[in-house]
Formats: structure tokens, sequence, C-alpha cells
């Protein structure tokens, strides 16, 4: 049983622990933020629970991204 879920806002979309978002909300982000996501991202992490701060920034950054373009929808 998968209780992950997509990190935008309000989204309860299940996906699997290494991604941070569902395909429609990852689409949002910039190519540039993705790399970044990806680029700190370390195997395993999902499993330890301890991502590091690089990816906590990266991963922000994306969430804050689908978040101002689901307001500007608005």
């Amino acid at each position: 049983m998968n209780n992950h879920t997509c990190h935008a806002i309000n989204c309860k979309t299940p996906v699997p622990p290494e991604r941070l978002m569902c395909y429609r909300h990852w689409r949002m982000v910039s190519l540039d933020t993705q790399r970044k996501v990806w680029a700190t991202y370390r195997n395993g992490q999902c499993d330890d629970k301890n991502p590091s701060p690089e990816w906590h920034k990266a991963a922000d950054e994306a969430i804050k991204a689908v978040y101002e373009r689901e307001c500007k929808k608005s």
C-alpha cells in the first residue's frame, strides 16, 4: 500500500516515494527546478527519511512554483 502522495498543496494523488509530485504537478515545475530536485536526491533518502537540506530547498522551490501557478489559474 502506497501512503506517499504528491507534495503539491492539497493534492492526494498517490506517487512512488521517490517522486516528489504527480505527473500533472511535476509538469508545472520548470526544468531548472526539476534538475535541482533530482541533482540533490539521494538513493535511500525515502527509506531513512533523511533527505539533505539541499534537497529540501529544491523541493520547497518546486512546491512553491506549483502553488503560484495554481493560484494564477483561480
